[in-house]
């Protein structure tokens, strides 16, 4: 995978166009990364994978069986709690 600025994809939008088509393209701002172009055929194979995924995490729920309402309130309340320490670090 190639990295460029985004000052550098500003003005060369053509050549990162036609980078990204070959291969995913990095772009970082103030020296991170910041976004990915790609061609639109790998964001639609991505995006199949995601939806399979999805699908398989969906089945998989459905046969071991839903939480009940206290179940999911309680694991909601812990990813929360996570986020919220996870902010305040």
């Amino acid at each position: 995978m190639n990295t460029v600025t985004a000052t550098y994809a500003k003005q060369n939008f053509g050549a990162c166009v036609a980078d990204a088509a070959k291969q995913p393209l990095i772009i970082e701002k103030s020296g991170r990364a910041s976004v990915v172009m790609l061609s639109y055929d790998e964001f639609l194979r991505l995006s199949e994978l995601e939806d399979a995924d999805w699908l398989r995490r969906a089945e998989q729920a459905a046969a071991e069986g839903y939480l009940s309402a206290e179940e999911s309130d309680n694991v909601m309340k812990k990813r929360f709690a996570k986020a919220v320490k996870n902010l305040s670090a």
